[in-house]
């Protein structure tokens, strides 16, 4: 059944914005400039928190405030919630508390059991939506109590699922919660199309890396425009599962499966989360260091080509550097004029 796309939606009406689009977190490129750029143009842009403090060097409050001196319209955070340990987890209840003060609503979980998120947020008239790659963890997102579901199919960037939008959809659709595609579009045409399979939005990443208000270094948003689908490629030597990234010479040179070492740490439960640990230490250097890296004349070996750039299939259809206002503007145009 092909769905009259338009532009109110469940999200834009959970989410209280104008296009049923968000920006989403992004490590490291979540810059307050972008956020707030997306979401003063009427979609929603969300705080990506270890981004904001780590990457861009805010205090978490301070940062929320720059947000709210660049735009007055709702914005979003991002939540991951695996409880890997009792700092984090506290560190994460932290920020979600500062978040409902500086008076956000709308939040994003993924990688674990949302509940504690959700009786945290809803009792502020807050707004859970769950990151998902399959049905049974859409299952268990409801059974948290989450009110709608991030779809992520094998079009993302980043950690990518492994279904296609429409098989996705099909799983999910029956739910009875609002249901949004991450992963592939880059255009309008690619959002026209979402809306029309019956998604209540898009969430976009790569797209809004290629734009003046992200902070990603200059040969990074090049790698995006000139990258075509067949160079994104699966890397495990970031996280240890999967990651999305532009094919380039030193993705190349490194391969893309993860050590022997790496693979018998992972596989053991005493050695697993040692692994994922140091994994993690070292893409937080690696992803900070891609953000703002670029190559130097003299030693070219030791630039960007020696660096991750997280991207998704998007790509395809990504052929300039645009600000955002622009790019949600022909978003919107192109459903007004469908509708």
């Amino acid at each position: 059944m092909t769905v009259t796309p338009t532009l109110t939606t469940a999200l834009t009406r959970h989410a209280a914005i104008e296009v049923p689009l968000i920006c989403g977190a992004m490590y490291p490129c979540s810059n307050p400039e972008l956020v707030a750029a997306a979401s003063e143009a009427g979609a929603l842009g969300v705080v990506q928190p270890i981004s904001l403090t780590y990457v861009h060097g805010h205090d978490f409050r301070e940062g929320l405030r720059l947000i709210r001196r660049l735009t007055s319209r709702p914005i979003g955070l991002n939540a991951l919630i695996e409880q890997s340990s009792r700092t984090y987890y506290d560190r994460m209840r932290r920020w979600i508390e500062i978040s409902l003060e500086e008076g956000i609503r709308f939040f994003i979980t993924s990688l674990g059991n949302p509940r504690w998120v959700v009786d945290l947020v809803t009792p502020q008239g807050g707004v859970v939506y769950h990151d998902v790659t399959e049905r049974r963890w859409a299952e268990k997102g409801l059974a948290g109590g989450v009110h709608g579901l991030i779809a992520v199919n094998r079009r993302a960037g980043g950690h990518a699922g492994e279904k296609a939008p429409e098989a996705l959809l099909a799983e999910l659709g029956d739910l009875g919660v609002p249901v949004v595609l991450a992963g592939g579009v880059g255009d309008a045409p690619e959002f026209l199309q979402a809306l029309r399979m019956g998604y209540a939005g898009a969430q976009l990443g790569t797209r809004f890396i290629a734009t003046p208000e992200c902070r990603a270094s200059q040969s990074y948003k090049d790698a995006i425009v000139a990258a075509a689908e067949a160079d994104i490629v699966l890397t495990e030597r970031l996280t240890g599962v999967p990651v999305a990234v532009i094919r380039n010479p030193y993705v190349e040179r490194i391969g893309l499966k993860a050590g022997p070492v790496a693979r018998w740490m992972l596989r053991h439960r005493r050695t697993k989360h040692l692994m994922r640990t140091i994994y993690a230490l070292r893409s937080l250097w690696q992803l900070k260091r891609g953000l703002t890296r670029e190559p130097r004349d003299d030693r070219p070996d030791r630039g960007a080509d020696r660096l991750y750039w997280q991207a998704g299939k998007s790509v395809a259809t990504i052929d300039r550097i645009e600000p955002v206002a622009q790019i949600i503007q022909r978003f919107r145009n192109a459903v007004l004029t469908a509708g």
